[in-house]
């Protein structure tokens, strides 16, 4: 009988470090364990290590992500050339519209939120930089994935769909078409599938090779809002940040 090889120290460092999420961002040993798939006395032991490392902060018995992390983040060289592209952008959409403006990027059935820019009044919303959620509950992760070869759209629409609110779609002919109609229109719109009481509008940004690279949203309480309005003003930056990263050899 042949032994399964154990996970190495990085493999399980990095189920440590993945435990943590938008709402996990404080973990206590116990939960840390359960959520990285770690008995607890590895959790601990590697917890400890990546305290010491500045990877992970230790507050009492509670553990959260460290400085370090964001520290390296910022190194990453095509996140850092896609923010600082985009910044011009993101201000555009802003002044037109006093609201949360989103930059954000699919990582496997994510999307991962790169920059944001929120104003006095724009209120709380569950997005955070470096924060994930699923693709097909947020504006800019349907606007990434209306633009997928119809493989791709396939394979994600056969796993199960995440309800982030009794208002996220989840019947999958019903996504479908949303994303049929976003290709067309060239803007995605959620109503309160990520959180009840905001809507957000957005439009895919896309690369040398006419793939789906980045998204820019607008994002705000429902009440004031409306979709139809932004649509055509966030296409027009998604197109004009598209035209700058086509003419950019490093992206």
């Amino acid at each position: 009988m042949v032994a399964r090889a154990e996970p190495s120290i990085v493999a399980r460092s990095a189920a440590v470090l993945s435990a943590f999420d938008l709402r996990h961002g404080s973990l206590g040993l116990s939960e840390l364990a359960r959520r990285s798939g770690l008995p607890k006395a590895t959790a601990h032991r590697l917890a400890g290590q990546l305290v010491d490392h500045g990877f992970l902060e230790r507050d009492a018995d509670r553990y959260r992500l460290g400085v370090w992390l964001f520290e390296l983040g910022q190194r990453v060289q095509s996140s850092r050339v896609l923010r600082d592209a985009a910044l011009p952008f993101l201000e555009d959409l802003f002044v037109a519209s006093r609201e949360t403006i989103h930059l954000a990027t699919s990582v496997g059935t994510h999307v991962m939120y790169i920059d944001k820019l929120v104003g006095h009044s724009s209120g709380r919303t569950p997005s955070e930089v470096a924060g994930r959620l699923p693709l097909h509950c947020t504006a800019t992760g349907k606007a990434l994935l209306a633009h997928e070869p119809v493989e791709v759209v396939d394979e994600y629409l056969r796993r199960p769909l995440e309800r982030v609110t009794r208002h996220t779609i989840v019947v999958p002919d019903v996504l479908r078409s949303e994303l049929a109609t976003i290709r067309r229109i060239g803007w995605a719109v959620e109503r309160e599938e990520t959180m009840v009481g905001f809507v957000s509008v957005a439009a895919a940004v896309f690369d040398r090779d006419g793939r789906p690279l980045a998204a820019l949203s607008v994002t705000g309480p429902g009440r004031r809002l409306d979709p139809e309005r932004y649509g055509p003003t966030v296409r027009t930056a998604a197109r004009g940040l598209t035209r700058v990263l086509q003419g950019d050899p490093t992206i």
